[in-house]
């Protein structure tokens, strides 16, 4: 039963038969059979359909966290006592700057110690990480804490705190971030990324009125945009912009300095599996060993 138990979380996410065969690599109709074998085997109806959807009912929804129980027991049986024997995937979700930065020798560390792990990156921005973990599509994301309450399945680990700074053309005067936020155009951080939602609270706090400019997720490319001349910018202390020769004025914001945290996302009841107990270690020792560069 435990296919028919994944199509049947599988339904439960994508809200349709149709969706659920598409995630899975099934046809409407294999899914439709196997939710009928995994019916008659239980004696209970768990969807209710309407046109082409479907939605859980009562006794779906009492079977979901059961059948999310059930499956994660069973990936534990398939896990070995030993590091040493472990071979198989680790599906690892991470923004944009942890790709560059922390994740290279965080990787380097792991294969080390457990050369038969085979890590899969999966690239994205956190809202969208943080739906694969709780989906099960991946199993740890690095991303930044959201400004929401976590599902009560998954669990943040703080690992590291960015400040943000204002950064500046090198040709432009002044020390007053705030007065240089109103006086120059404003590169700005994707208000819809949870970092840029932080920056608009900021300048909510603040009352400032800045002159719309740009607006990208992407912080490198922020950075190459400030540098170009085409404004200032609020951005965390994140990205391979820190590892060369300056290219922008960066002014801190002293008192009002506010933080990007960085997180690591699983799941609750995978927390002790040992591949995912070294994959925290390594993520510790490297932050442990290579501190945040300092920016004058």
């Amino acid at each position: 039963m435990i296919r028919e138990l994944r199509t049947f979380l599988a339904i439960a996410r994508c809200g349709s038969f149709a969706a659920a065969g598409h995630k899975v690599g099934l046809t409407q109709s294999a899914v439709s059979a196997q939710i009928k074998n995994l019916e008659e085997a239980l004696g209970l109806r768990l969807f209710d359909r309407t046109g082409r959807s479907a939605h859980l009912n009562p006794a779906g929804l009492r079977a979901l966290p059961l059948a999310e129980q059930i499956l994660e027991t069973f990936s534990l049986m398939g896990q070995p006592e030993s590091l040493e024997d472990y071979r198989g995937e680790l599906r690892i979700g991470a923004i944009g700057t942890v790709q560059t930065g922390l994740l290279p020798p965080v990787l380097l560390r792991l294969l080390e110690q457990a050369p038969g792990v085979a890590p899969k990156l999966v690239p994205g921005v956190s809202l969208n990480l943080l739906s694969q973990v709780d989906a099960g599509e991946i199993d740890l994301a690095i991303m930044i804490r959201p400004p929401f309450a976590l599902p009560k399945e998954l669990d943040a680990e703080l690992i590291q705190r960015e400040p943000f700074v204002l950064i500046a053309p090198l040709d432009v005067a002044g020390d007053d971030p705030l007065q240089l936020l109103v006086e120059q155009p404003f590169v700005r951080y994707d208000r819809n990324s949870f970092g840029g939602r932080q920056v608009s609270q900021f300048l909510r706090k603040h009352h400032l009125d800045v002159r719309a400019g740009l607006e990208l997720d992407e912080l490198d490319a922020i950075v190459k945009m400030v540098a170009c001349g085409l404004g200032v910018a609020l951005v965390p202390e994140a990205g391979l912009w820190l590892e060369r020769a300056p290219t922008v004025r960066v002014l801190r914001l002293g008192g009002a300095t506010f933080y990007r945290e960085l997180v690591l996302v699983g799941r609750h009841s995978a927390r002790q599996l040992p591949v995912q107990q070294l994959f925290r270690r390594c993520v510790r020792d490297v932050l442990a060993d290579h501190p945040r560069p300092a920016t004058a």
